[in-house]
């Protein structure tokens, strides 16, 4: 590896050379004498060979080759400048990465905002989502592949807190035959249909959740899909009320009117992947994450 021969301090006093006016200017505002700056430029074009700056009158000006320099070394002092502070966030504690996991039920509108929010907070740390369905949160759990995760059921060894309640409904397009008999419709007459079920995307704990064991069962494999497919008027299903809203509000989807069972509330839980072990960005996503149901929680009530 070639050795550097210029250093970060000569960049950055050429960045003050120019941002504050001229030497006399940068020397104050760096509290160095001006011939030490000069000195320094004078060393850098040396070592880089070539001119960065040309006075003209009394102002330093950039030369052609200086301008793209210099621009330059502004991504790399700020580069630095991250490192430096990455390295003194992993010495406090602060993790450089959080692994996310949310069940697929949980509206994206939350975590988005949330997600949003952490970012100023953030101090660098990643974060690496991953949307799963039902026993999925579980499994990532177990396996230890998550630091923060929010699902539908907490697996025995943890604690969560609850975040959210989500509602289900059974729907169908507007036009499919499920809303002709004009009566309550009951389990006899949904038997007979194509169900649209989301696929678990647990391997070792795979669970059948809303399913009503008929063999007529199409599968997909996101609530996103489910709710094309109905829209789309292959079946009637259950889905998020947040995802069915727009198209229910339009008219293509329609609620069943079933004697039992039209609505169900599902309870989404916040669990640590290892609590004693959580670090202080973990915390603070979750914080923001408490916030905004909370706040959610409490609107919805007034409006009811």
């Amino acid at each position: 590896m070639n050795k550097l021969r210029v250093t970060l301090e000569q960049w950055r006093t050429l960045q003050a050379v120019i941002d504050f006016g001229g030497y006399a200017q940068a020397a104050e505002k760096l509290h160095r004498s001006q011939s030490s700056l000069s000195y320094t430029i004078a060393k850098l074009q040396q070592q880089l060979g070539m001119p960065l700056l040309r006075i003209e009158g009394r102002k330093a000006v950039l030369t052609p080759a200086g301008e793209v320099l210099l621009r330059r070394s502004r991504q790399l002092v700020d580069s630095a400048a991250e490192l430096e502070a990455a390295a003194h966030n992993l010495d406090q504690g602060w993790e450089p990465e959080i692994r996310v996991v949310v069940d697929a039920a949980f509206p994206s509108v939350y975590l988005m905002s949330a997600l949003k929010a952490f970012i100023p907070l953030s101090r660098g740390t990643q974060i690496q989502l991953n949307e799963v369905v039902l026993s999925g949160a579980d499994e990532a759990l177990l396996a230890g592949d998550a630091d923060l995760v929010i699902c539908g059921h907490v697996p025995q060894g943890f604690l969560g807190d609850q975040l959210i309640e989500v509602e289900f409904i059974a729907v169908a397009h507007c036009d499919h035959h499920l809303h002709q008999p004009g009566r309550e419709l009951t389990y006899e007459d949904l038997r007979r249909e194509i169900q649209i079920v989301i696929r678990d995307s647990g391997v070792q704990l795979n669970r059948d959740v809303g399913w009503l064991g008929s063999s007529h069962r199409w599968t997909v494999t996101s609530i996103d899909k489910a709710t094309d497919a109905l829209v789309g008027g292959l079946g009637f299903g259950w889905v998020p009320h947040h995802h069915a809203k727009r198209y229910i509000e339009s008219g293509e989807l329609r609620p069943l009117p079933l004697r039992e069972g039209q609505r169900r509330k599902v309870h989404l839980f916040m669990v640590f992947g290892q609590s004693e072990r959580a670090g202080p960005a973990t915390h603070k996503l979750a914080a923001i994450l408490r916030e905004n149901c909370n706040e959610t929680n409490i609107k919805t009530m007034r409006e009811e």
